[in-house]
């Protein structure tokens, strides 16, 4: 990264031109259009967005947070360590739908995890236009992997010399790499706050039409010339700049022959005594000229044409766009679209300038503006017309056709859905931060529902609304209610004062409540006041003095699911799109807690079968000693079909360890099934391969559809010969007495189910006394994103510190607080994707009196 080192700055402020420094870098790796770096936050669990380099910063304000746990790219790279290649728009709505769906738009990208040493600081992550084939994309990766890696180890120094590297402010937003040399006029400068002296270049004398031989070399002077206007607001951006903290966008200026200007102000180098503040500040003034979209002639044109560069500042306009967008042209240039027309803010515009940023494609939409001048006379006018616009993306922005429509497009009957939601009462900070007003009615609505199929218990529907709903409309206050024999019991409530709602859990359909009766009549309630519903409700008990509540009937296919209730801090309306939204979205969170009702009851079938099927009691032997241990999977049906057993086999012991493909009452009645009949080959002492192909034979006539792994270990007690079959199965684990563990190589046949005349190799091994067998299933040594030999090599790790070779003995607790140690991280982890099972076995030594038959 060009420059970083020199500018390595204790204080944080230099953090944010390490970043950028890398997200250039990156972009240029990864030929890029746009990029970003996402870092920790000081909330738990959460990334901010800390530079975003070739886009707006508001345009994407939804993306400015990112907590670790969505299913978005950013969070799967900095949670599992791995790079993520999204080659084009079918890939990213193939893995990432909830991604696709907020940008459904034509391009690619790369995300890879930001790591000094072995702390993961964020994410670097990069924008594309789309690959035809992901292989062309791996060389930009391996590119893009070598500048986080370098950033990665420059955060590693920041933090080991004390400077927090987190970040909690809104981004810094910054212009992308150069494709190469400017046709616009560009002069530099740099100002040394120590010597107070300017050195200018001759370009710069160009652009403001004098001579540099009468300049005195000082900012005031800079300021007078280059600012001619407001010579005190660039003198004031100077010192700021010396400080550390630039101005987040181009400043626009006018000379003294009355030209627009684009002055852009960055720390160039320390010059205190660390190296950090004050810095010397670096300049550059572009004439932004006509722009892309015109020359001398686009002043002439009948339409309305402007630029816009990749930051969403306004480069260009012609005259009759300044009309149409009913600014002067002066107001306009220089300055961010939403900013120079408020009303563009909108969701609907704004989504369809961000289509322009991120693809190739035009894009064309209808949106309601001022009306010209020469209209407004008319009789029965309004203020306002409907216009047409036309944006055409290129490298350096976005060019701009904006044309009136006809009188038959006046009216909002004409609008498409979602063209101009209603606002409601101003945002706070907070809900402008959640991204609110860019989302509610178009973004968050489709994630809700991609998300709400994804969910499958009450508890993750719950969690869904709460993530994806509140945001949305700027609610902080949740409760569900669902019905049960005719009265209404509170399942999940986030927001409300800590009881409140407690004496409203069980209400009967007869009481008079806007939570019953919205579900008793079908129809949502909704007060813009707590007075509103006071007066609606007297008598009712209140939770706060000021704000809003919205009720929705929950009914999925004409049945009755129960109520959702959403607090609002303060007094708002709610338009009528607003109102028809909720509405339709009630009814998706009820078709989706009516999903997990029955799952809720399939799941507790299924555990009831499970947890009857499996060992509770395991078969014992004075001189061996078993520790198992059953973890169910956390995603998804939470049941499946691991098992583990140890069975009499003549006078030795069987052990035995299985995982039937899938989740659910299949599943576990499969495992059932084959644990049965294992136990049956093992009571009758067959031999380890008749056992395996006597399961498998039993398996293919059952035909469930479903394939099992299985591995089988008859240990002699006495001598400690052991003799195995493996089908398919992981590779068991040997921890010999003096410590040291091997993963074992046994010959194997395939999983059971698939060929009936499938061999199993049997192989003899020796299993010493206080040595310890460990054979498990792959849901502990498998994570999403990560080699299985990894997570092999973990746990053998694992097994060879858990404790001194002689405490491994029968009779002692070691071998069960070993089990523990093993399943201590999976029972940690917050979502387990899989099943778990694990057998470990040792012996003791053989004393005198000890015989064959002895038992």
């Amino acid at each position: 990264m060009t420059g970083s080192a020199e500018r390595e700055d204790r204080d944080p402020d230099g953090l944010a031109t390490l970043l950028s420094d890398a997200v250039t870098d990156g972009i240029r790796a990864a030929r890029g259009f746009a990029g970003g770096v996402y870092l920790r936050s000081g909330t738990p669990g959460l990334l901010r967005l800390a530079v975003l380099a070739g886009l707006p910063g508001p345009l994407f304000r939804p993306w400015w947070r990112m907590h670790v746990e969505r299913p978005f790219p950013v969070a799967d790279a900095h949670r599992l360590g791995v790079e993520v290649l999204l080659a084009d728009p079918t890939e990213t709505m193939r893995r990432y739908p909830q991604l696709a769906a907020g940008l459904p738009f034509r391009f690619g990208s790369l995300y890879v995890p930001v790591v000094g040493g072995t702390t993961p600081y964020g994410v670097l992550t990069v924008l594309r236009p789309p690959a035809s084939d992901a292989t062309e994309v791996l060389p930009d990766r391996d590119r893009m992997t070598a500048v986080a890696e370098e950033l990665g180890a420059a955060l590693a120094v920041l933090a080991k010399d004390g400077c927090p590297v987190v970040w909690d402010a809104e981004p810094v937003c910054a212009r992308p790499p150069a494709e190469g040399p400017s046709s616009r006029t560009v002069g530099g400068f740099t100002w040394d706050p120590v010597t107070d002296m300017v050195i200018a270049d001759d370009a710069l004398w160009a652009l403001l039409g004098t001579r540099h031989e009468t300049f005195p070399g000082t900012p005031e002077a800079l300021a007078d010339a280059v600012a001619h206007d407001e010579p005190r607001l660039l003198l004031a951006a100077l010192r700021e700049t010396a400080a550390g903290r630039p101005p987040p966008h181009p400043l626009p200026v006018r000379t003294g022959s009355g030209g627009l200007r684009l002055l852009d102000l960055w720390p160039s180098g320390g010059t205190g005594r660390t190296g950090g503040a004050p810095y010397r500040v670096s300049g550059v003034l572009v004439d932004p000229g006509p722009g892309p979209a015109a020359g001398g002639a686009a002043d002439q044109l009948p339409e309305g044409v402007f630029a816009l560069d990749r930051l969403g500042l306004i480069t260009y306009a012609n005259p009759r766009a300044a009309e149409l967008l009913g600014r002067p042209r002066a107001e306009l240039l220089g300055r961010p679209l939403w900013d120079a027309v408020p009303w563009m803010a909108r969701p609907a515009y704004e989504d369809h300038l961000r289509g322009a940023l991120l693809s190739t494609d035009p894009v064309h939409f209808r949106a309601r503006g001022p009306l010209p001048n020469d209209a407004r006379s008319a009789p029965g006018t309004t203020g306002e017309a409907w216009l047409s616009l036309s944006v055409y993306p290129g490298p350096g922005g976005v060019t701009c056709k904006v044309v009136p429509l006809g009188r038959a497009a006046e009216t909002t009957g004409n609008a498409p859905f979602g063209t101009e939601p209603a606002r409601s009462a101003p945002l706070d900070p907070d809900e402008a931060e959640s991204g609110t007003a860019a989302t509610a009615p178009l973004y968050r609505p489709i994630v809700l529902a991609i998300a709400l199929a994804e969910a499958v218990t009450a508890r993750q529907v719950s969690e869904v609304v709460m993530r994806e709903l509140l945001p949305a409309f700027g609610s902080r206050r949740l409760a569900i209610y669902l019905l049960q024999d005719r009265r209404l019991y509170l399942a999940w409530e986030t927001g409300f004062p800590q009881g409140f709602l407690a004496p409203f859990d069980g209400v009967g359909l007869d009481a008079r409540l806007p939570g019953v009766e919205t579900l008793t009549s079908g129809r949502p309630l909704f007060f813009e006041s707590m007075q509103q519903m006071a007066a609606a409700y007297p008598g009712i008990a209140l939770d706060a003095k000021v704000g809003a509540r919205a009720f929705l009937p929950l009914i999925a296919s004409g049945r009755p699911v129960g109520s959702c209730i959403l607090g609002f801090d303060r007094p708002r309306t709610f338009s009528t799109e607003e109102r028809t939204v909720l509405t339709a979205l009630a009814g998706l969170i009820a078709q989706s807690l009516e999903r997990a009702r029955r799952y809720d009851n399939e799941a507790a079938l299924a555990r009831g079968l499970q947890e009857a099927l499996l060992p509770h009691r395991l078969s014992a032997h004075p001189m061996v000693q078993t520790a198992g241990r059953y973890l169910p999977g956390t995603v998804g049906m939470e049941v499946g079909g691991d098992w583990y057993d140890v069975v009499e086999a003549g006078d030795g012991l069987a052990l035995v360890i299985g995982d039937v493909q899938g989740h659910g009452v299949q599943a576990a009645a499969t495992m059932g099934q084959l644990r049965s009949a294992v136990r049956a080959f093992a009571l009758g002492d067959h031999a380890p391969d008749e056992v395996m192909s006597g399961t498998n034979r039993l398996l293919i006539d059952l035909d469930p559809g479903q394939f099992a792994s299985c591995c089988y270990v008859r240990v002699d007690p006495l001598t400690g010969v052991a003799r195995a079959a493996r089908a398919g199965h992981p590779q068991p684990l040997l921890r010999h007495p003096d410590g040291r563990t091997e993963v074992l190589d046994l010959p194997g046949g395939v999983v059971l189910g698939v060929d009936p005349r499938a061999v199993y190799p049997v192989t003899e091994l020796m299993l010493e006394p206080e040595a310890v067998l460990a054979l498990y299933t792959d849901g502990l040594v498998e994570q999403p994103g990560k080699d299985i030999d990894d997570g092999v090599e973990a746990l053998r790790a694992t097994l060879a510190g858990a404790g001194s070779p002689q405490r491994f003995r029968p009779g002692g607790h070691s071998l069960s607080h070993a089990a523990d140690l093993l399943t201590a991280e999976a029972r940690r982890a917050h979502a387990r994707p899989d099943d778990i099972a694990l057998l470990l076995t040792t012996r003791r030594a053989p004393r005198d009196g000890d015989g064959p038959g002895f038992v």
